[in-house]
């Protein structure tokens, strides 16, 4: 498993109301998603991004970070094989995506996640 990218997720009460914060004040203009309770905004410029969510909608428990990874099955594999305690099972969701959610050792929650080619 390789990570290709880590987004921050930050928690909102309304993506709507805190949108303004950071695409006018921090200039992440691009709107790459918003699924209502999770929405990405980047910078076109430097490609710099965060994501705003509301709440996961399948998960019981939100994420800290998400993970990018180019094989997201040899990381749940791996994951297991340590021990770590897998919060949300490995699952293809219907917004396009195929993650897991893991907690560290710290107790940060962790979305590792590998979108669909």
């Amino acid at each position: 498993m390789r990570v290709e990218k880590i987004t921050t997720n930050l928690p909102v009460a309304d993506i709507t109301e805190a949108k303004a914060f950071y695409t006018d004040y921090l200039e992440l203009r691009t709107e790459e998603f918003d699924l209502g309770w999770v929405a990405r905004f980047t910078s076109p410029e430097t490609g710099a991004h965060v994501q705003l969510v509301t709440g996961d909608a399948t998960s019981p428990v939100d994420s800290a970070v998400s993970v990018h990874v180019d094989d997201v099955d040899a990381a749940y594999e791996d994951a297991v094989r340590r021990g770590y305690e897998i919060v949300h099972p490995l699952t293809t969701e219907e917004w396009g995506v195929r993650r897991f959610l893991v907690r560290a050792p710290d107790g940060n929650v962790v979305n590792v996640v590998m979108h669909r080619v």
